[in-house]
């Protein structure tokens, strides 16, 4: 049996990433995870990632084992490939949360059963699941032409989104400010899958007639001795009603959470009619059980 590892959502093909979308609007109708386990390596704390990825194996019949980075000592008591080889003998899939992508990397190329990114420095590809679920849900399955705005730091939440906005036909734009832009590998990622990112530092005009707005915070888990200077280089990126309107009629407002109110965005954005973070966070759970399901089918040759 082939083994398949999801380490950003470009691994998947345009038609692979439906699949798995279609499963996640779906329930199992066995338990394809029956008897077996799923390790769930958490280097960086994590409310929603472990709470979507514990439940969405449950569903499929498996058994969740979660572990704090600290508890198993990733290269430090034994390497990230020994640990992938020995957790492969336990469990049918292992996801990992960790602060290097090369850490999850690693453990792909020695584990016998698939690795799913759950987030690393790099890529944040459940979370770009569940952004197209949630968009799906919201506008239907023909996102092709629609447009995505990001306002804000081009980090590994944009990273994923964009891609996975480029896999399903939606055009990208991001508003951020100089020096935190996409990088050019991650530009000429985008342009191989066909796509392109209108890079801009107006976010009126990466918002101008969106159908999508998406943002993140401005000083992510590891980044707090930055604050500062990153709250001064933000400035006049929150998205706020008046940018909002700036959107196409129908747009709808997302964010992977948790959120800073008044920072990256206002109150009354967030918790507004144009909102999907709820539904956004609850379709974590879904995206990874589409996800899993599609990764350990027992029939994948």
């Amino acid at each position: 049996m082939t083994v398949r590892h999801l380490l950003e959502v470009d691994d998947l093909s345009p038609a692979e990433l439906a699949e798995v979308l279609d499963l996640a609007e779906v329930t199992p109708p066995a338990r394809p995870l029956e008897g077996r386990g799923v390790a769930l390596l958490f280097e960086k704390p994590s409310a929603r990632t472990r709470n979507a990825t514990e439940m969405a194996v449950v569903q499929l019949g498996g058994h969740p084992v979660s572990m704090r980075g600290e508890e198993v000592g990733v290269d430090g008591r034994e390497s990230a490939e020994d640990l992938a080889r020995i957790l492969s003998g336990y469990h049918g899939a292992i996801g990992a949360r960790v602060f290097a992508h090369s850490t999850v990397a690693r453990m792909a190329a020695a584990a016998g059963v698939p690795v799913v990114n759950l987030l690393s420095d790099r890529a944040h590809p459940t979370q770009a699941l569940a952004d197209l679920l949630t968009l799906r849900q919201h506008f239907g399955r023909g996102l092709a032409g629609r447009q995505l705005a990001w306002v804000g730091d081009a980090n590994n939440v944009f990273a994923s989104l964009s891609l996975a906005a480029t896999l399903v036909g939606m055009g990208v734009r991001a508003a951020c400010p100089s020096g935190f832009g996409p990088d050019d590998a991650h530009l000429a990622r985008v342009r191989a899958l066909g796509g392109d990112v209108a890079v801009t530092t107006d976010p009126a005009e990466a918002v101008a007639g969106a159908h999508v707005v998406s943002t993140d915070v401005w000083t992510s888990m590891g980044q707090e001795e930055e604050s500062e200077t990153r709250r001064t280089a933000f400035a006049g990126f929150t998205v706020d009603a008046p940018l909002m309107a700036g959107a196409g009629p129908d747009a709808v407002f997302l964010h992977c959470l948790p959120v800073h109110r008044g920072e990256e965005v206002a109150a009354e954005v967030v918790d507004g009619p144009q909102s999907l973070v709820w539904a956004q966070a609850t379709n974590r759970m879904h995206a990874v059980r589409g996800l899993l399901w599609f990764l350990t089918a027992v029939d994948r040759g």
